[in-house]
């Protein structure tokens, strides 16, 4: 049973209609950006496609962007496969790299705009960049990251200039006047690299073709059942997957993608409002905090007619849908893979992944990917019917790769069940993974971090829950003999070399760690004690951690 038979009512039968049709239109060697944009930009003409602020492109416009941006690229001697690095928030100049990208074939690689340290010299080193793009207010961030970036040759700045990112001389982001043709791309070319969080490990680069970001767009679109002509208003940010896929979904419908530079809670409604949007999206966190917020006149006054709640814990959706009057919808997608669940709008299982998507084949496996039954908790594996549908491995890492796709199944690394009626359940993460306010940690860089600081001798990081749905980072420290720390002066020591997001909230400094046989630390025991008398606790002090 797959979601299109339990969703009845997502949408109407002409919407879903509407939908299904696009892969009809766009036949597999035709999904690829520049096909579909020339299309869509025939069709739709002067609508506008995409607004930021007070700025607006019609398809027309964005049609035009993309050939001038392209060009742009071309001139500075980029090629396809070239890797193109961004670092950037949600400005236009973002996405119209993007689309230069995809125009020429070459690669872009967005970074996370709260990357520091190691983890950003590790980004630079391994997707060999040849042209880095970086928001001037932020460029100090790789003053001491560029250098690991052997084939790095320019360096850009959107927003203002600055002479040097690191060790390299730096320009203002060229103004492309001349347009050039589309490069003959296919399905399968990557057309983005995008780092997710490992566990174990250092951040692993995520292929993602054409094709998947086709169907990122399809999936997501019939899930949220949106019509032609809708208005979508995202404030997630560009170098994640969902703003991304955000953008396809309009571009495919007929539909106008309303880019805000951040979200706030204080502004969200009235934004929705003022653009007239129809279709939101929140994840993990975002929900309890509108919630948490004072009744405001503009709760009820804009024509929100659904959004995307991944993520959003079950307790949170029957009061939004109250107070707001926007039912959520549950669904589940990773970088690797595409989306793949979704639930009922509203959901009959608040807070759960929901119904299989369709041209997607899931499996629930125990240890030897042998298929468990309903109701066992197991892995979740998965694999697209359609060619180039899901990511293609990880960049430079193919042993990860191997180890990922193993059985030419995705292993997810998520700790899944299925009720009889085909409804999946996220239960947890089978490694040592933290998720907060929609970023994923990796405990054992936060562990790297906190190991290089002199007084600490061994340390775990590990989730405890938040009083918002998902995780709080939480260290337990075990000082070298005779040391002293203060749990401000580590913060301050992990807030310069991790992003914000990943600093420990929470810290213990504890006399021993609990160890299995084998020496490893049973971050079992310490997710179970949770937070203490003992623990120190950053938001309780007063501490005002920097961004």
């Amino acid at each position: 049973m797959n979601m299109l038979e339990h969703n009845a009512s997502a949408a109407d039968a002409a919407t879903i209609d509407f939908i299904d049709a696009l892969p009809h239109r766009f036949p597999p060697h035709c999904r690829t950006l520049p096909h579909i944009l020339k299309a869509q930009a025939e069709r739709y003409g002067d609508r506008r496609l995409a607004v930021f602020g007070d700025q607006a492109w019609t398809y027309r416009d964005t049609l035009a962007v993309a050939g001038r941006t392209g060009a742009l690229l071309a001139s500075a001697g980029i090629k396809a496969g070239d890797r193109v690095a961004i670092f950037c928030s949600n400005r236009s100049e973002f996405l119209a790299v993007f689309l230069g990208c995809a125009w020429i074939g070459a690669v872009m690689v967005p970074i996370n705009i709260a990357s520091r340290g190691t983890q950003l010299q590790h980004i630079l080193r391994n997707c060999e960049a040849r042209l880095l793009i970086v928001e001037a207010d932020i460029s100090p961030a790789f003053d001491d990251a560029v250098e690991a970036c052997s084939m790095l040759e320019q360096v850009w700045t959107i927003g203002g200039s600055v002479e040097t990112a690191g060790d390299r001389p730096a320009r203002p982001l060229p103004e492309g006047r001349e347009t050039i043709d589309a490069h003959a791309v296919r399905p399968g070319d990557t057309l983005a690299i995008l780092y997710t969080s490992g566990t174990t490990g250092p951040a692993k680069g995520v292929c993602c073709p054409q094709a998947q970001f086709f169907w990122w767009g399809v999936n997501t679109a019939r899930g949220l059942g949106i019509r032609e002509g809708d208005v979508l208003l995202t404030t997630l940010p560009l170098f994640h997957t969902n703003a991304l896929n955000c953008f396809w979904q309009a571009l495919l419908t007929g539909s106008t993608y309303v880019l805000e530079a951040r979200f706030s809670a204080s502004g969200f409604w009235k934004s929705a409002a003022r653009h007239k949007a129809t279709v939101g999206y929140f994840l993990g966190a975002m929900a309890a905090i509108l919630l948490s917020r004072p009744d405001d006149d503009s709760d009820r006054a804009h024509s929100m007619r659904t959004a995307l709640g991944g993520g959003v814990p079950g307790r949170f959706h029957k009061p939004f849908l109250e107070r707001f009057g926007v039912p959520l919808l549950d669904a589940y997608g990773s970088t690797e893979t595409n989306f793949v669940f979704a639930s009922r709008i509203p959901s009959g299982h608040p807070g759960t992944m929901g119904y299989l998507c369709p041209g997607v084949d899931a499996r629930i496996v125990d240890e030897d990917d042998v298929e468990v039954p309903d109701g066992e908790a197991g892995e979740l594996i998965l694999r697209a019917d359609e060619p180039f549908a899901f990511a293609t491995g990880y960049f430079a890492m193919p042993d990860k790769t191997v180890e990922a796709w193993r059985n030419l199944w995705f292993h997810t690394g998520d700790r899944v069940s299925r009720d009889p009626d085909g409804n999946y359940r996220f239960i947890d993460r089978m490694k040592d993974a933290i998720r907060r306010r929609g970023e994923n940690i990796s405990s054992w860089e936060v562990e790297q971090v906190l190991l290089s600081h002199p007084a600490v001798s061994s340390c775990a990081a590990y989730a405890v829950p938040s009083e918002f749905g998902e995780d709080e980072v939480m260290a337990a420290i075990l000082l070298e003999a005779g040391a002293v720390l203060d749990p401000v002066e580590l913060t301050d020591f992990c807030s310069a070399r991790l992003s914000y997001f990943a600093v420990p909230r929470f810290i213990d400094f504890v006399d021993e760690l609990p160890l299995t046989e084998n020496g490893k630390i049973r971050k079992v025991l310490l997710r179970e004690a949770g937070v203490t008398a003992s623990t120190w606790d950053r938001e309780a002090s007063g501490y005002k951690l920097k961004r």
